[in-house]
């Protein structure tokens, strides 16, 4: 029998400020465009439905993600925070899809084998936790796996340029999974970051 399906959510909507005028997301990285390699990554983990979230740049990150298996869905509000495009994206999410990751669009150094390994990290656990965070040095990093069911009206009340991270921070059923991933802990905010990775 396949497992319960884990969605994701791929948050890439943001303006990237930081990156300079043009917009991150397209920014090449071994001949592909930032937010493809994570949809990618999310599409071969082949653990549920996938869903990205557009909003900055929408119709040519659109195009970035073209002939992909995954959902697009704008949020007009993406300029109002990191909350908004979440929300977007769990409620596009079928309702019977019960956990989901939150996958950046800048973080390239994820890879399917990550996802799979905290999906299975949260179906082994003997009590449903409400998170399964990477943990990488001593530090936690992206992605992290929701526990809708658990966290449903927590995630549904965010507001601001905040993820879940405030939410995960007051509970205590949070696992932390240590990885030896570096990419977990790699988004790329500014050209330099970038050309790092080349």
């Amino acid at each position: 029998m396949r497992p319960e399906p884990v969605g994701t959510v791929l948050l890439a909507a943001g303006r990237g400020t930081r990156f300079g005028a043009s917009p991150k997301l397209l920014s090449l990285l071994d001949g592909k465009p930032l937010v493809r390699h994570a949809a990618q990554a999310a599409v071969a983990a082949d653990l549920g439905p996938v869903v990205a979230v557009l909003g900055h740049a929408g119709a040519e990150v659109r195009a970035a993600l073209a002939g992909l298996p995954l959902t697009l869905v704008d949020n007009p509000d993406y300029a109002a925070g990191l909350s908004t495009s979440l929300r977007t994206g769990l409620g596009a999410l079928p309702d019977d899809v019960g956990v989901a990751f939150v996958l950046l669009g800048d973080m390239p150094r994820v890879g399917p084998l990550l996802l799979a390994r905290l999906a299975e990290a949260f179906r082994a656990a003997p009590v449903a936790p409400s998170a399964v965070v990477p943990v990488r040095d001593g530090q936690r990093g992206n992605p992290v796996l929701l526990n809708r069911r658990l966290l449903g009206p927590g995630l549904a009340a965010l507001t601001g340029d905040r993820g879940a991270g405030p939410l995960l921070a007051r509970r205590h059923d949070v696992l932390d999974l240590p990885v030896d991933e570096a990419g977990v802990l790699i988004d790329v905010d500014t050209p330099a970051a970038l050309a790092g990775l080349s």
